[in-house]
């Protein structure tokens, strides 16, 4: 063991690495069928339960300060530093000094013990030394090891390395004549970048890359134009438990792909072969104004055409089928675009790392109704299916592979992306994404790991032992950590300069900093010259919560930020129980539309008028778009803020103003509407009666202010055959039919992994045909939701723009301690006010099985008129016809299980 301290020492490290920066990687390297290559094996495993604070300080929590601590290295990642005995196998090692600095807030999370500081002369060395392994080791007075642990390294990377914020051309950049190679990879010891003339040929040839002290990023420059070829980078680095690794990886900067992502494709997003024809002239539809105008329909790219024979077959599943204007899955987006839905939000459409993207399995399910075949048969596949929601980001900047034509062609995927952005301008329809930058497919040392094989324990957030968090349900990623922040916001300025995406729905958006997300914004907004609308899962849960480490993007937190949050109030008003529910709770727990109280189910008989009359209350904070200062009289007759309202130990009214809320009643998460009413409404409800609370649920959507969400199928009483979490569960449990003769209900148990418990519950629905909606109600619901559509679209009087419009303009009336609960109903003044169209208007809904009136003396004397669009000819819904308002009294007559608006000239 040699402890290098002194200044030649220090020399003679430095310029070894600086050698080993160009140290050649053999072309056969680049031909390897492999991942990774270990270059010095090393078997010892540490925790990493120290955490490095900037370049000079780090703490050790929960150690004893008692002994000495030094920081050991090494170049070849061979430390052995085992209790009781010396260091082995390193090159050296750093005193360190205690100090009564405090931490960085930042790290205010960190738990209590000793703060360590490198030395003043040894700082210019700390840059060369963490490409290699590190090891802080507390010793006795002898020498021997009393405890040793790895350090979390994102706190120095980040000091270090902080002008690597400003690099502009990560990736690679091909240019006449010329093709630029840059990795941020501040931790590797050595890279090369190993190129391919094809997708599947051997390497043409393999460049060593030069180190930028400055930003820790690898550059390499080929006196030639690539574009069309392929490329990877081989990185040597420091594995814990592996030794010192060469990672023959992607790059995280990816912009295509070849099949399964074994290559990184090399382009220029501009260049004109990678266009379709009338890219550069293509324009979204005009019709959001503002954040409140959004009406979002939410798609997945395989649901929305796999089951739809009106495609060609070689097109089903695909980019290329939203090209078929006229079948049968465009002519209903087409619809519900002149109805008023203003953009198509698709479920995840980067890179993935969960289906093959070849030769992928398609089982063929059949069965009984409640059979278990079904979902055994996916099951065994479902690993290798062609199926998956998509929440499994492999390379965020790149078009998914499986919905190309052909995905060998890293052209074909960008040019079809493309073209099915302009298909949906075509129709009428703006574009949004859902991006899942809050963690990633896998991580470590797999194949499928990219962030963590380039810099290994930066790009994710660890727990105290240096371990990865995994929340969100997978490997979460540590978007406070600066070159990650800015992964996630230069692949959202790609998404909306190069495909012209107008806005974008976070996933768990609440594990992202506020201060990171409001960045974001600024950046996307410069990229496409316009505000790009932010909306996302605000959800407060896992290590962040209540900002253990940074101020989130989360409900609470985001208020006066403009980004737009999902809202749970009124969905689990509206729906009945929670998310998290099962058993019998599924089916006790009835909500506002499918019969709380004035309607009970077998299990249901045990609520009171008070959970009525709560559950009408909190179906109003969502009516009036959550905003903190609208107040109202709620059912115990007090006047209330909407922020004083509770909900659990939370403010309902969450959000500054409306285009903070969104809306939404189902999305793909948990059952559908409709297979949560057949759970919660009582067995012997006629099918017609539930296409009728369906529409209930979509006209409360459709009247709240805030931004409308959607979940594609909800309008033709889409069914997943009761399945709560249908991420996995094949093109079978998760089908549309846009012929409109079928919801899917009865196709078989659910699959077992998140339903099974439940089977002997669930059994007995799926068995009953009388659960099954008959074409014709799912006709209604469909043309009943489109005129939803037109109504909201008619006025921006259900698209009110501020908080102070909600406050002054809205008024709920049937409300306090004497209120008919079943019955909502609010005047919207509209003197005035731009867009509005009318000069008032009143929405009503009726949710009880019984007519029933209520009254408003405030609108006694006034003349009100069904809205145009209930007596238009074709009307979808009679019933709303029957609907009646006496001026004289300022009372409606509501039909039973009916939604209706009445306008004022």
């Amino acid at each position: 063991m040699t402890r290098l301290q002194n200044a030649p020492a220090a020399a003679a490290l430095a310029a070894a690495l600086a050698s080993s920066a160009h140290a050649a990687v053999p072309l056969e390297t680049c031909n390897d069928p492999g991942f990774q290559q270990v270059v010095h094996a090393s078997s010892t495993t540490l925790d990493a339960r120290a955490v490095w604070l900037d370049r000079r300080l780090l703490t050790w929590p929960g150690a004893d300060a008692a002994g000495s601590f030094r920081l050991y290295h090494s170049g070849k990642a061979s430390i052995v530093a085992k209790p009781g005995m010396k260091v082995e196998g390193a090159d050296g090692s750093l005193p360190l000094e205690a100090t009564g600095a405090r931490l960085p807030a930042r790290f205010n999370y960190v738990g209590a013990g000793p703060l360590l500081s490198v030395r003043a002369s040894d700082l210019p060395r700390m840059p060369a030394l963490h490409r290699g392994q590190l090891v802080l080791v507390q010793e006795g007075p002898d020498g021997t090891v009393r405890a040793a642990t790895r350090i979390q390294v994102a706190g120095a990377l980040d000091d270090l390395y902080a002008a690597a914020g400003s690099i502009p051309d990560l990736g690679a950049t091909p240019k006449k004549g010329r093709t630029a190679f840059r990795l941020w990879a501040p931790t590797a010891r050595t890279a090369a970048v190993c190129t391919y003339d094809s997708a599947s040929g051997k390497a043409s040839a393999v460049h060593a890359m030069t180190f930028d002290g400055r930003t820790g990023a690898w550059e390499a420059a080929v006196p030639r134009d690539l574009s069309g070829g392929y490329y990877r980078y081989a990185v040597d680095v420091a594995v814990d438990g592996v030794g010192m690794v060469r990672n023959l990886v992607t790059d995280p900067y990816s912009v295509s792909l070849n099949t399964d992502s074994k290559r990184s494709y090399i382009a220029d997003l501009g260049a004109a072969h990678l266009k379709p024809k009338g890219w550069d002239a293509t324009r979204a539809p005009d019709t959001v104004k503002a954040q409140t105008d959004m009406v979002i329909y939410e798609l997945h790219v395989r649901d929305f055409s796999i089951n739809d024979p009106s495609v060609p077959l070689e097109k089903r599943g695909k980019y290329t089928a939203f090209g078929e204007m006229h079948s049968n899955g465009m002519r209903h987006l087409k619809a519900l675009a002149k109805a008023g839905m203003t953009d198509i939000h698709l479920l995840p459409v980067y890179d993935l790392g969960s289906v093959p993207e070849k030769d992928c399995a398609l089982p063929q399910p059949a069965g009984a109704p409640d059979s278990e075949n079904q979902q055994a048969l996916i099951r065994k596949t479902a690993h290798e299916d062609c199926f998956n929601w998509g929440y499994d980001p492999y390379h965020y900047n790149a078009p998914e592979g499986s919905y190309a034509s052909d995905p060998s062609d890293g052209a074909r995927r960008i040019l079809e992306f493309r073209q099915m952005v302009m298909d949906l301008h075509r129709a009428g329809l703006r574009v949004g994404l859902d991006v899942v930058y809050n963690h990633t497919f896998i991580a470590g040392q797999n194949e499928k790991s990219v962030l963590d094989r380039v810099v290994p324990g930066y790009y994710h957030r660890l727990n105290a032992a240096g371990a990865i968090e995994r929340s969100t349900c997978c490997d979460n990623t540590a978007t406070e950590n600066r070159m990650m922040a800015k992964l996630m916001i230069d692949s959202s300025v790609l998404w909306t300069r190069h495909y012209k995406i107008d806005s974008f729905r976070f996933d768990l958006m609440g594990h992202q900093p506020r201060a990171a997300m409001e960045r974001l914004q600024q950046r996307v907004n410069a990229a496409a010259g316009r505000h790009v609308q932010l909306i996302g899962e605000g959800w407060n849960f896992g290590e962040v919560a209540n900002g253990a480490r940074f101020v989130q993007a989360s409900q609470l937190s985001l208020n006066g930020s403009g980004i737009g949050s999902f809202s749970d109030r009124a969905r689990d008003a509206v729906r009945g129980g929670g998310a998290g529910d099962a058993g019998e709770a599924m089916v006790r727990r009835q909500g506002y539309i499918n019969g709380l109280v004035y309607d009970p189910n077998a299990l249901g008989g045990g609520h009171q008028e008070v959970d009525l009359l709560r559950a009408a209350d909190m179906v109003r904070v969502g009516l009036a778009g959550s905003v903190r200062p609208y107040a109202f009289p709620t059912f115990d007759g007090r006047l209330r803020r909407l922020e004083d309202i509770a909900y659990g130990d939370q403010p309902a009214g969450f959000a500054s103003q409306p285009g903070e809320v969104v809306n939404y009643v189902e999305n793909h998460d948990n059952q559908t509407l409709y297979d949560i009413n057949v759970l919660k409404l009582p067995v012997a409800t006629t099918s017609s009666e539930r296409a009728r609370v369906q529409v209930l649920g979509m006209a409360i959507n459709a009247f709240s202010q805030g931004v409308a969400y959607f979940h594609a199928g909800i309008d033709t009483l889409r069914s997943k055959s009761l399945d709560k979490n249908s991420f996995n569960s094949g093109d079978w449990f998760n089908r549309i039919d846009w012929s409109y003769q079928d919801n899917y209900f009865g196709t078989g148990l659910p699959q077992q992994d998140d339903n099974g418990k439940d089977w002997p519950l669930l059994k007995p629905y799926l068995a009953n045909a009388a659960l099954k909606p008959a074409p014709a109600d799912i006709a209604f619901a469909r043309d009943a939701f489109r005129d939803l559509l037109k109504i909201r679209a008619s006025s921006t009087l259900l698209r009110l723009r501020t908080t102070d419009d909600i406050v002054r303009r809205l008024r709920f009336f049937n409300t306090g301690p004497q209120q008919q609960a079943t019955v909502l109903a609010a005047w919207i003044d509209g003197q005035g006010y731009p867009g509005a169209g009318f000069a008032g208007l009143a929405y009503l809904v009726n949710v009880d099985k019984v007519a029933r009136t209520v009254g408003d003396a405030q609108l006694r004397g006034k003349r009100l008129r069904l809205h145009p669009v209930h007596t238009a000819p074709g009307a979808a819904d009679a019933r709303a016809q029957e609907a009646r308002f006496d001026s004289a009294s300022g009372s409606f007559t509501l039909p039973p299980r009916t939604a209706v608006v009445f306008v004022a000239d």
